[in-house]
């Protein structure tokens, strides 16, 4: 009988102070604040990522396999050599570097 009542004297005594808060002396400063966040918020894009990078696994290998497929699937041609690019003439003002005056060396006379 004893040991009924110190466990209803407890639970009233926990439910009291979970109801009923007292005030807490103790503040807590906007650094604390700032760090605890900013600790929450690696930890949340941690795990998001993490999950973002499990679930597109096999979204990038289903890519791939068809991909390889693809690539099966078209006929082999025989490999070229590549042709050479045409060169496009450069305007005469582009082509000549752009002189100064602090230059030692006139610019040519035409």
């Amino acid at each position: 009988m004893m040991r009924s009542n110190k466990v209803v004297v407890t639970s009233l005594i926990l439910t009291a102070s979970v109801v009923f808060p007292f005030a807490a002396q103790a503040y807590v400063g906007p650094g604390a604040g700032l760090s605890l966040l900013s600790a929450l918020w690696g930890i949340i894009a941690a795990i998001g990522i993490a999950l973002f990078f499990v679930l597109m696994w096999p979204i990038r290998r289903m890519i791939r396999r068809r991909k390889e497929r693809l690539a099966s699937s078209l006929p082999q041609s025989t490999p070229t050599t590549p042709s050479p690019q045409p060169q496009v003439q450069q305007n005469q003002r582009e082509a000549s570097p752009t002189r100064h005056s602090s230059d030692s060396v006139p610019p040519p006379s035409s």
